[in-house]
């Protein structure tokens, strides 16, 4: 058995989020649990999670463990970990990788900054990997590190999208009855075939359901029922809720879970998960500018469209940005008018790369120039603008997806209603460009010069 990294049972929150969660944010995180138990009469239990993460991913049919899949070029098990940091209340989280993969899995850890996480070897079958986590957490084991929770949550690596509030479920029924799982209605009705491959029998679909994670257990409940297992539940088993039943004669409280439990398993479900990850960080988009005084300003013009486009969008000025990165926004649309070159754009990727905002997420940075082709030459204008394509390639290195985006807007001379027309078509041209470019988050436009 190895555990490791050591201190990992330190804060609570993972590492970019110890500048991103808020004082306020923390204690509510912290005492949700508490506060829970308070109200079932009952104190609020130790809480550990296990992990099992030793899948070879045959089902997938790629070299790569699906764990270590890559989405927005970062393992899958690093979204799960996150998830499950986010709960405060998680004391420590046990993942269990095979031998081969245990320095892949330390170099995740320390490069997206994963705290309270320690290591186990897994088993050949995903009950020993489980057995293993928890054995890491038993006090009767030789050179134990950690404390014995109360409650042990089990988790697959590859259901990403948990989320606390189920997590919270399913901990207070466990403390309760002794067992919890998530679970959610039948896709599709499961039937019988006979030895001659016809159909034998099928399940009234509306009476069963689908066994999900995560699942939580008092932690003597599951550990004693691992203890008594059989070769044959260790070898071919999958369903932890049936072992706390068989051995421990614990009937689990089932919880409805959330439709986003499903589980990563064909290589489509990658792409799947992909697009829910770019939808939920694509929901909050930042506009900064060099100027808030002017309301006709053709920069406020612009954040009223993109309204129109985007779930949501928080205007900011320059003294807001830092609070504005702290709330963990992965979305800035700067407009340049005041200021010459990029000086904006560029104070802005400072401060997004001492964040350390894009260790989890790439995050999109559209600098966004205004031409009046009156006051500055059109082919001057542009090759400034153009050197936005070096800059791109630096912020590309540090997760930082930078594209400029060029508007431009003759006057119209004696008539002034058809040049604001004329305006605000450019504008409504490079609001679904930057729509786009947020939505997608596709690095083959990084640096590209956009003229609407």
């Amino acid at each position: 058995m190895e555990l490791g990294p050591p201190g990992g049972s330190g804060p609570a929150e993972p590492g970019p989020r110890l500048r991103g969660l808020r004082g306020a944010d923390a204690a509510a995180s912290a005492s949700s649990l508490s506060r829970f138990g308070a109200e079932a009469g009952c104190r609020a239990p130790a809480v550990a999670a296990v992990l099992p993460a030793g899948g070879s991913g045959e089902r997938m049919g790629v070299p790569t463990p699906k764990q270590f899949c890559p989405i927005l070029e970062r393992p899958l098990i690093s979204y799960t970990l996150q998830a499950l940091e986010r709960v405060s209340w998680i004391k420590d989280i046990i993942v269990a990788v095979t031998r081969e993969n245990m320095e892949t899995m330390k170099g995740i850890i320390q490069r997206y900054q994963h705290k309270r996480i320690s290591l186990v070897e897994a088993g050949v079958t995903r009950h020993r990997s489980i057995f293993n986590g928890l054995k890491a957490l038993a006090e009767d084991q030789p050179n134990c590190r950690l404390s014995k929770p109360e409650v042990v949550i089990i988790h697959d690596a590859v259901r990403p999208f948990v989320e606390e509030d189920v997590l919270l479920k399913v901990v207070t029924a466990a403390q309760e009855h002794g067992a919890s799982g998530a679970i959610r209605p039948l896709v599709s009705t499961v039937i019988s075939p006979s030895a001659d491959s016809c159909l034998d029998h099928s399940l009234e679909r509306a009476r069963y359901r689908a066994s999900e994670m995560p699942q939580a257990f008092l932690f003597d409940v599951i550990y004693d029922a691992y203890q008594q297992c059989s070769d044959y539940d260790l070898e071919f088993g999958t369903e932890c809720l049936h072992l706390a039943l068989k051995y421990s004669h614990i009937k689990a409280k089932l919880v409805e879970g959330s439709p986003d439990l499903w589980k990563v398993t064909y290589k489509r479900d990658l792409y799947a998960a992909e697009s829910i990850i770019k939808e939920r960080i694509s929901q909050k988009v930042c506009v900064v500018m060099d100027t808030k005084e002017d309301e006709e300003h053709v920069g406020h013009c612009l954040e009223e469209m993109l309204k129109t486009e985007l779930n949501h969008v928080k205007v900011t000025s320059g003294q807001d940005l830092q609070q504005i990165i702290l709330e963990q926004c992965y979305n800035f649309v700067c407009v340049n008018v005041m200021t010459s070159d990029f000086e904006e754009t560029q104070r802005l990727l400072n401060m997004v790369e001492e964040s350390n905002l894009s260790i989890l997420y790439p995050v999109v940075v559209i600098s966004v120039h205004f031409l009046d082709y009156e006051s500055v030459p059109l082919g001057q204008k542009m090759e400034k603008v153009m050197q936005i394509r070096e800059f791109a390639k630096e912020a590309k290195k540090r997760n930082i997806l930078l594209s400029g985006l060029l508007i431009y807007f003759p006057q119209v001379e004696n008539n002034r209603g058809l040049e604001e027309q004329k305006l605000r078509e450019s504008l409504r041209q490079g609001t679904t460009i930057i729509s786009a470019l947020i939505k997608e988050r596709n690095s083959g436009l990084i640096g590209q010069l956009l003229v609407a």
